[in-house]
């Protein structure tokens, strides 16, 4: 029954950081949405393959140094050049644990997915400043949201 695969790509470092991610996992999972079916893994465990076979990706970053982790940015090295053709119009959204304020991080994931021609389908969630137990309800809302529009055709 399963027609629709989320991808779902993190950097998760910390223990606060594997409490979002798990979030995410959880709220792309706990709705009725029967027809998707959830694949997280983390940057250097993505590719190009897992990519195309994608209806939809939800990305997660630190911030590191004002940008996103190294991590991430090896996703996109490794990824960007087999898949450019190949998904334009993907739907995607990010999430950023920002220390600061996620600016430097949000710009260039931007930068990088407009180059890919990926579709943002939600407002990007940067979870800023010291730790608040809210982020992880964020982030659990934006898993779900991105889960049940792609179960419904409408991302």
């Amino acid at each position: 029954m399963v027609e629709k695969h989320l991808l779902i790509v993190a950097h998760a470092p910390s223990e606060n950081t594997q409490r979002l991610l798990k979030a995410v996992c959880d709220g792309a999972q706990s709705g009725n949405t029967p027809r998707v079916s959830v694949e997280a893994l983390s940057p250097f465990d993505a590719g190009p393959e897992q990519i195309l076979r994608a209806d939809a990706i939800i990305l997660g970053t630190t911030e590191n140094l004002g940008y996103m982790s190294g991590a991430l940015k090896d996703f996109f090295d490794r990824s960007y050049y087999s898949v450019l053709e190949e998904t334009q119009g993907l739907p995607f959204c990010f999430y950023i644990r920002a220390g600061h304020d996620g600016t430097g991080t949000r710009r260039g994931i931007e930068t990088i997915t407009t180059g890919l021609r990926w579709r943002v389908v939600q407002e990007p969630l940067v979870c800023q400043g010291a730790w608040d137990e809210g982020f992880v309800v964020q982030c659990r809302d934006l898993g779900s949201a991105m889960a049940a529009g792609l179960d419904m055709g409408i991302i």
